[in-house]
C-alpha cells in the first residue's frame, strides 16, 4: 500500500467512527517526518481514544501494520499515531486550535477527500 493509500484508508477509518473535520496533508516534499499527515477532531476524550484505537486496529487487521509510536493517550486531548510514512493527529477542538497544524504546515498539499469521506 502506498503512503497516499494508507492516508486515505486512515481518513476513511476516522470517518466511519464519526471523526470531525478530517483533513489529509501531503507533507513529503516539505519534511522527512512523514509523507502525509491525517488530521481529525474528536468531540470528547472518549471519542478521541476510540478514534485512535480504530486506526490502530484497522491498520493491524487490514494491512498487518502496527504503529511505530503512539503519544498522548493519557490526557485525552490529543493522540498522535505514527505509521512511518503517515502520521495521524487526533485532537479535541481546543488542542487542534492551539497546535494549528493546518497553519504550521500551510505549504503542504491538501488531499481531496470528496470520494473518501461520507457526505454529512
Amino acid at each position: 500500500m502506498t503512503p497516499k493509500e494508507t492516508a486515505l484508508f486512515l481518513a476513511k477509518t476516522l470517518d466511519s467512527k464519526k471523526g470531525v473535520d478530517i483533513k489529509v496533508l501531503e507533507t513529503g516534499h516539505l519534511t522527512t517526518l512523514a509523507d502525509y499527515f491525517v488530521l481529525c477532531s474528536g468531540t470528547s476524550s472518549t471519542q478521541i481514544k476510540a478514534l485512535g484505537d480504530a486506526c490502530e486496529k484497522a491498520m493491524k487487521e487490514e494491512h498487518n501494520e502496527l504503529a511505530h509510536h503512539v503519544e498522548g493517550h493519557r490526557d485525552g486531548t490529543w493522540v498522535l499515531i505514527d505509521f512511518s510514512s503517515v502520521v495521524v493527529h487526533i485532537f479535541n477542538e481546543e488542542a487542534r486550535e492551539f497546535y494549528d497544524l493546518e497553519r504550521l504546515w500551510s505549504d503542504a498539499t491538501p488531499v481531496d477527500l470528496t470520494d473518501v469521506l461520507s457526505p454529512n
